[in-house]
């Protein structure tokens, strides 16, 4: 039997931003390969549509849910009809976000605000209208994806995307020790230089910087969504059944040098 098998995964940001695999992708095929039922939940109805068309079409069980995590209402209702529908989820997967570029005196309110909806609100929504679920049937996990950038310095000038980020750590940590006994556990995933479309976007026009990512890993190469998404069903799994208020970097061993 599959290590997820019957159980029912709801991945927020299930969609892709650009051509080729995103994080939050790659953590739904994996989660529908381990055997999950998976809730493909992004603000684009054609994307969600489409990653849960993949899961079905290699025999898997999915279900497309269209709402935008910034918008509390939106949130409310993609969880209901996922309980409805599927059943209490035993995973929520938060993937959504994305960087607003600018130093501090660049940046207006808005731009501020907006940033730390994404990054940080949103997994704060998706947990407040699961978490009741999750505590009447007495188990669940949580994986929330971060950010190497939570927790040191990347070279790039993202303040908000940072800040956001080392908040949904402590977030995280926030969520493991309050519902420990209650047979839930939250753990965060710090991605580091990983191949995303995002990424592509970036550096279309400059492939001498998508090289310069390849170098600065340890490894001498970027990690693919896979890898973030084998981390993400471990710390969803009974393997990783005692792992509870863990930031787990999955970067290479990037943030293991010193600079």
């Amino acid at each position: 039997m599959r290590e997820l098998e019957g159980r029912v995964a709801v991945v927020f940001g299930a969609g892709s931003a650009g051509r080729g695999l995103s994080n939050g992708e790659a953590a739904a095929l994996a989660y529908a390969d381990a055997g999950a039922v998976v809730a493909a939940v992004d603000r684009d109805a054609a994307e969600a549509a489409r990653v849960a068309a993949a899961i079905t079409g290699a025999g898997g069980t999915a279900l497309a849910v269209t709402a935008d995590v910034t918008d509390d209402g939106a949130v409310a209702r993609a969880v209901a009809r996922i309980v409805d529908t599927l059943g209490v989820p035993h995973v929520l997967h938060n993937n959504v976000g994305a960087v607003v570029p600018g130093e501090v005196t660049g940046l207006d309110l808005a731009d501020w605000n907006r940033g730390l909806a994404i990054n940080l609100t949103s997994a704060y929504l998706t947990c407040r209208h699961t978490l009741p679920h999750l505590r009447a049937a007495g188990r669940g996990a949580i994986v929330n994806v971060s950010s190497l950038a939570a927790i040191r310095d990347t070279g790039y000038v993202y303040p908000v995307y940072s800040a956001a980020k080392a908040g949904l750590d402590q977030l995280t940590v926030s969520l493991a020790l309050t519902y420990a006994r209650e047979g839930i556990r939250a753990n965060a995933l710090l991605p580091g230089l990983i191949d995303t479309p995002m990424v592509r976007e970036q550096v279309v026009d400059d492939p001498d910087a998508l090289a310069a990512r390849h170098e600065a890993s340890p490894t001498g190469r970027m990690g693919s969504p896979h890898d973030v998404a084998q981390a993400a069903v471990f710390l969803a799994s009974d393997r990783a059944a005692y792992v509870n208020g863990v930031c787990l970097p999955v970067d290479g061993g990037l943030s293991a040098r010193s600079r």
